[in-house]
């Protein structure tokens, strides 16, 4: 039987409201497949939105800090749209954001809580506080970092509310000893792309082996009854043109259509005057995965 850890069975109570016991049973039934436990906790009707005391929080800001060569990302959610217009709130957030980009680039959500906080305490103590202050449920739901030894941290807020914060941020880790001004240019034009085409990876070896196993499920059903040397040739063709739908190196370029990223960075060599590779992006959308409760009519 798969060893289900806590973290997973956080992860699943998170995506589902269901209880910590029922989620646990759920990632046993499964063997710790979280996809398919949520579909069982679903089936079983157990798959709701958390009550009183885990509100959900899905609203909130993404928050994008870039200095040097370091760049972070993170997500904190409050429970209503409102509240990410309240200037505490945004305060909190660009705090939240300077503690990340000083502890970056080997950060996610629980290191950025346990950093110290301006002012004293730990950033959880000032989310604390920010729950206490605003009546809301407020949490830190993920932070990522990139780093490059040479070139830029491209980045992009989409729907900014105020300087860094908004409902989608991305940064794009661009390495190049290259001009630093058309590099900097690139990476913000490859940030926008990413925030609108949302890429699963960088690369074909970057996607997840689920997702491609999935893909070639639905793949072969769909041309079931096909010879296997023809179903074959089939799945290898469908999955190229998935890749060019998900890997940012191989999707079409949103300023360009015509030409791939790949295509547009390194025709960007020109002006850059040295190489460019890309070493990673990051893309937090404003509650994303997150199941809120339906409304009631």
């Amino acid at each position: 039987m798969a060893t289900i850890s806590a973290a997973l069975v956080k992860d699943l109570r998170e995506k589902t409201g269901a209880g910590m016991m029922d989620c646990k049973t759920a990632l046993g039934e499964t063997g710790g497949d979280i996809e398919a436990a949520i579909d069982w906790l679903r089936k079983k009707g157990l798959a709701k939105a958390a009550k009183k005391s885990g509100r959900v929080a899905a609203e909130g800001l993404v928050g994008v800090a870039v200095e040097a060569n370091l760049g972070v990302v993170a997500e904190v959610n409050s429970e209503t749209d409102f509240v990410a217009r309240n200037d505490d709130f945004q305060s909190l957030v660009h705090g939240v954001v300077a503690v990340a980009l000083d502890k970056a680039p080997d950060i996610d959500a629980e290191s950025v809580k346990g950093a110290h906080y301006p002012g004293g305490g730990t950033v959880a103590d000032a989310i604390a506080n920010a729950v206490a202050t605003i009546g809301e449920n407020i949490t830190l739901r993920r932070a990522a970092g990139l780093h490059v030894s040479n070139g830029v941290i491209g980045h992009y807020v989409h729907s900014q509310l105020v300087d860094g914060l908004g409902r989608i941020g991305v940064i794009v880790a661009l390495e190049s000893t290259g001009a630093a001004e058309p590099l900097r240019a690139l990476g913000r034009h490859v940030a926008m792309h990413v925030a609108a085409a949302s890429p699963l990876a960088l690369d074909p070896a970057g996607v997840d082996p689920a997702t491609i196993a999935r893909e070639k499920a639905v793949l072969a059903d769909k041309n079931a009854g096909k010879p296997p040397h023809v179903l074959e040739k089939i799945v290898e063709s469908g999955l190229k043109t998935f890749y060019k739908e998900v890997c940012l190196l191989d999707q079409a370029y949103v300023h360009d259509p015509a030409k791939s990223v790949a295509q547009a960075v390194k025709e960007a060599e020109k002006s850059v005057g040295a190489p460019i590779a890309v070493k990673g992006f990051v893309r937090f959308a404003l509650g994303e995965g997150v199941e809120k409760p339906a409304e009631e009519g």
